[in-house]
C-alpha cells in the first residue's frame, strides 16, 4: 500500500478542491443556453469519441436505464472556454424552486470601486440590458445603500433563481 505524503502537521496532502457549480433546475437546456451567453461560456462538450454525454456514460458502464428522459443527449453543462472559470451543471430535477436562493452568484461586470460609479453603473446597466435580452428579469436596483457608492442590480434567470450585476 502506499504511503500518503503528509504535510508538516502529519495530515495527508491533498490537492487544492476544483470548484464547480451545481444548479437544479427544470429544463437544463434552457438555462445551458442562457448560461452559456450570461457568463460568455460554453456548452461542455462530451468526452472525444462520443457523440454525447449519454454514450460517453453507456461506453463506462452505466445503464442504459439509469440517466432518465433525455438527460446526457443534450449539453447540461457549460464551460469557460479559457478554462478559468467553473464548470456549471444544470441538473434536471422534478420539484420547482420554492423559495430564495441560499446561494447567488455575484457578476462583477462594473470593474470594482477603484472605476468611478457613474462608469460601473453604465457597464451594470449595459449588462442589465444584454442579459433581460436573453431572459432574465429584473428583481430590484440596489443603488448607494447607506451611501456607499454602491450600484448593483439584482436579476432572476430564466427559472427565477437570483443573481447580481455589481
Amino acid at each position: 500500500m502506499d504511503t500518503p505524503e503528509l504535510d508538516a502537521s502529519g495530515r495527508p496532502v491533498t490537492p487544492r478542491p476544483l470548484l464547480r457549480l451545481t444548479i437544479d433546475c427544470a429544463d437544463p437546456r434552457r438555462l445551458v443556453a442562457f448560461w452559456a451567453e450570461a457568463l460568455r461560456y460554453v456548452p461542455e462538450p462530451p468526452p472525444e469519441g462520443h457523440p454525447t454525454w449519454r454514450a460517453y456514460w453507456e461506453a463506462t458502464g452505466v445503464s442504459e436505464d439509469e440517466p432518465a428522459g433525455d438527460a446526457g443527449e443534450i449539453p447540461e453543462s457549460i464551460v469557460d472556454p479559457e478554462g478559468r472559470g467553473p464548470r456549471v451543471w444544470f441538473q434536471q430535477v422534478p420539484e420547482p424552486k420554492t423559495v430564495k436562493n441560499r446561494l447567488h452568484l455575484d457578476l462583477k461586470v462594473g470593474g470594482g470601486r477603484a472605476v468611478p460609479l457613474a462608469v460601473r453603473r453604465a457597464r451594470v446597466d449595459a449588462e442589465v440590458a444584454r442579459l433581460t435580452a436573453l431572459g432574465a428579469s429584473v428583481a430590484y436596483v440596489m443603488d448607494e445603500p447607506q451611501g456607499m457608492a454602491y450600484y448593483a442590480v439584482v436579476l432572476q434567470d430564466p427559472e427565477g433563481d437570483e443573481f447580481c450585476l455589481v
